[in-house]
């Protein structure tokens, strides 16, 4: 924890938007330098321009790449794009669209040249394939999420709303590399004069009473305030205040490219995680003000849940709130609907499922595994430990297909106007019936082979019989629900288990890790999983 960490930012901290901007043209990538190439993690390709990896040749060839991609697919119908605040996220988009109109794709912008979220954007592509036009949409989102200021990203969504799977952004990125090696003579390039616009604040927002019980949280008279933490979501509020007559108060309607009015993050960096305490301090400050107090990241993909009674949630604690509260309070949803959840979240989930009788569906970490489901309805909820879930509408139809920050946040208000109690004071009620979890993600130090061989590791490898002194009674290599790779290994007992995962950025692997015996027991879990990963994958 960096000495600095929830305090504000100083001046010293903040990036130069020129110079970032300066550097996103004049920088040119060279693609047999690893570090300069276009990869695609867990949510598309994000770098910063000042090191050379998201810089205008990358935007150039991994749109020309979506474009030809999506031809290959027989993708026809328009393409909508949409960007956060991160300061990068405006050049990309005009270097996309030149790139779209030069290829004579139909593209749709905001009609209001609105930021746009990640969940509007996915909204969007879903509403225009529900329509039964002849074509299929798809879209783009430039977006880095909440990393910090100096990064920029980019995001295929094809029509399914959310996002890519392997196979399609493996493809994307490794003709991208090899258009920049071609010296870029595969781009066409246009004046990006001839696209059209949708207004994606308005058709998201009037169509959340299809969603959340907006009727409830207005009646009860609840106070909701929302920080956008700079982010995407900041106009979004504004209109769902004003259409559905809530008493909502926007906290922190600021958009500043060097987001100099955040605290500093656990490792001293400047970044819009709601899940974090200290990226959220100066939003706990105000915890008292409200009965429900939320933030979102820059593309409001991410919610952080806040109440007076016990500051921010741990985002596992509020999953199983919201999953217990929803299979409760939905008839309209399925029967047979399961409960997703990514394998590093918390086993709370799976004995709440348990007791609503309902199955769980267990997968890897990435949201794109939840999307079969949600678009047919057999997973009314999939939720990620990192603060991301999405769900179904009231009858049982799909929302967005990627995460929904800003549906999160209104959920935790529903909850707290229907029960009268707050998400936090429901997650007690549930500790108090199924015991407390003790949960903590961290990393360990590992070399690029070692990371390798932790990503192929087999759950047979694993020889130990105990951890912190309960019998080993599971180790996987693929997930439960839907056999995939989960590129680590979980390893479980009746009380406690970790997973380990590669890092996809550092030379480190990091272990998840919970236990229902507490704190002090799951330091041991901690400690035995790394020595139980160090002995498998040296």
């Amino acid at each position: 924890m960096n000495a600095r960490a929830g305090t504000p930012a100083q001046k010293s901290d903040l990036i130069d938007v020129e110079a970032l901007i300066r550097a996103y043209y004049d920088l040119k990538p060279d693609v047999s330098v690893p570090a300069q190439r276009v990869v695609f993690g867990t949510s598309g390709h994000r770098g910063s321009s000042l090191n050379t990896a998201f810089n205008e040749n990358h935007i150039l060839a991994t749109t020309q790449a979506i474009v030809e991609y999506r031809a290959g697919q027989g993708i026809t119908g328009p393409l909508f794009i949409g960007a956060d605040t991160h300061a990068l996220s405006q050049p990309a988009t005009t270097t996309a669209l030149e790139v779209l109109v030069g290829n004579g794709v139909r593209v749709l912008v905001d009609e209001f040249d609105d930021f746009v979220p990640t969940p509007a954007l996915s909204h969007a592509i879903l509403a225009y394939n529900r329509a039964g036009h002849d074509d299929q949409a798809d879209g783009i989102v430039v977006t880095p999420s909440h990393n910090p200021p100096m990064d920029g990203g980019f995001k295929y969504n094809p029509p399914h709303g959310g996002p890519a799977d392997s196979d399609a952004t493996s493809w994307i990125a490794n003709r991208a590399n090899e258009i920049i090696a071609d010296e870029m003579r595969a781009v066409r390039m246009a004046e990006p004069s001839a696209v059209e616009t949708y207004d994606f604040r308005g058709h998201y927002v009037d169509d959340l009473e299809n969603i959340i019980d907006m009727k409830a949280i207005k009646a009860s008279g609840i106070r909701i305030g929302a920080d956008p933490l700079g982010g995407a979501s900041v106009n979004y509020w504004g209109a769902i205040r004003d259409r559905y007559e809530l008493d909502l108060t926007v906290v922190n309607p600021l958009v500043d490219p060097t987001w100099a009015f955040m605290t500093l993050d656990w490792d001293g960096k400047i970044r819009m995680d709601p899940s974090s305490p200290s990226a959220m301090a100066s939003v706990l400050a105000r915890k008292d003000e409200f009965d429900i107090l939320t933030g979102n990241d820059a593309d409001a993909d991410r919610h952080g849940i806040v109440t007076p009674d016990a500051g921010l949630m741990n985002p596992n604690h509020f999953l199983a709130v919201a999953i217990d509260y929803l299979y409760s309070h939905r008839d309209g949803w399925r029967a047979d609907a399961a409960i997703g959840k990514t394998l590093v979240s918390s086993t709370m989930i799976d004995r709440v499922a348990g007791f609503l009788g309902r199955e769980l569906w267990e997968v890897p970490v990435g949201f794109k595994w939840f999307v079969p489901g949600l678009i047919d309805g057999s997973v009314a909820f999939g939720g990620e430990e990192s603060a991301g879930a999405s769900f179904v509408r009231f009858d049982g139809t799909v929302w967005t297909t990627d995460k929904d920050g800003i549906l999160l946040a209104l959920l935790a208000a529903e909850i707290a106007a229907v029960t009268g109690k707050s998400p936090s004071v429901r997650y007690a009620e549930l500790a108090e019936h199924f015991g407390a979890p003790a949960y903590e993600r961290i990393d360990a130090v590992a070399t690029p082979a070692q990371k390798t061989a932790l990503g192929k590791l087999d759950g047979a490898a694993i020889t130990a019989t105990e951890l912190a002194g309960d019998k080993i009674i599971g180790a996987l290599s693929n997930a439960p629900g839907n056999g995939a790779a989960i590129g680590g290994v979980k390893v479980f007992t009746e009380y406690a288990w970790f997973a380990a995962r590669p890092s996809g950025t550092e030379d480190v692997y990091k272990i998840y890790a919970e236990s229902f015996k507490g704190p002090e027991h799951l330091k041991q879990v901690q400690i035995e999983a790394k020595a139980i990963v160090d002995a498998a994958i040296s």
